[in-house]
């Protein structure tokens, strides 16, 4: 399990306080996703449309 999680409405990453998802997250969901681009591109358009919503 990761640190570099959301804090959420402000969308800063929970482990180094970079803007979510930081370099350290982006790697991570890299390795995660590494056989399935498609389902990371629908989880990271799903995180946009959350962030949106909260980042007006």
């Amino acid at each position: 399990m990761t640190t570099h999680g959301p804090v959420l409405p402000i969308w800063s990453c929970d482990g180094c306080d970079a803007p979510w998802p930081c370099r350290t997250r982006q790697r991570e969901l890299r390795a995660e996703f590494d056989d399935a681009p498609i389902s990371l591109a629908v989880y990271l358009g799903a995180q946009l449309v959350r962030a949106s919503e909260d980042l007006t």
